[in-house]
Order: structure tokens, then C-alpha cells, then sequence
């Protein structure tokens, strides 16, 4: 499923200039979104949900990164409900302040 380009990871998905086929989103994913986004436990968007909104779902978020890793990808567990402004905005926030390294060096300073 996954092209040979798929063993050299982007920095991130959104600077990935391979076609979204390419990079596994093909006819199986969108059979395999439309499905699980019709389900009703899918039918609104989650981080709206704890907001108190009430906004449907038009995107399948992978809650952890697959970074091409097939098993994390088809994986629905890890697959969450939400609309596009969240998973363009909220979602994309969350994966930067992840990169980010936390805690404290050996002198106890912030890194």
C-alpha cells in the first residue's frame, strides 16, 4: 500500500508533496473513512465535544502518528472523529507542542 518513499519520513505530512494515494490515503482509506464517520458514535467531532459544541465530523484523525507504520495506520483505535477546523488547527498545535522537548537539562535549566 505504502510507496518505497514512505521509509523516508517527512518532517511532517503537510510538507509531504506525494499524492495523498501515495501516501496511503487511496480508495481503501476513503471506503474506510465514509464508514467509520457514519457510524453514529462518529457523527461529531470530539474536541468539540469537550468544548460544548456541537459541530460535525468530516475527518478521520489518527490520534498518534502512523509515520507510515502501516499497523498505526489502519488501526481504528487510533482513529478519532473531527471536523476540519480542528484537526487543521487544535490538532496541528497539539502535534508541534509534542516535537518540542520538555523538562529540565542537568543544571536544572528549562529546555
Amino acid at each position: 500500500m505504502f510507496s518505497p518513499e514512505a521509509d523516508k519520513p517527512s518532517a511532517s505530512w503537510r510538507q509531504d508533496r506525494r499524492k495523498t494515494a501515495e501516501r496511503g490515503y487511496g480508495y481503501r482509506w476513503q471506503v474506510e473513512r465514509a464508514a467509520f464517520l457514519a457510524l453514529p458514535e462518529n457523527a461529531l467531532c470530539r474536541y468539540c465535544e469537550r468544548e460544548g459544541r456541537v459541530t460535525a465530523s468530516t475527518v478521520v484523525d489518527h490520534i498518534k502518528p502512523h509515520q507510515g507504520d502501516e499497523s498505526l495506520f489502519w488501526d481504528r483505535k487510533n482513529w478519532q472523529p473531527l471536523c476540519k477546523t480542528c484537526h487543521d488547527t487544535t490538532k496541528r498545535a497539539e502535534e508541534g507542542r509534542a516535537k518540542r522537548k520538555r523538562g529540565v537539562d542537568s543544571d536544572g535549566w528549562p529546555l
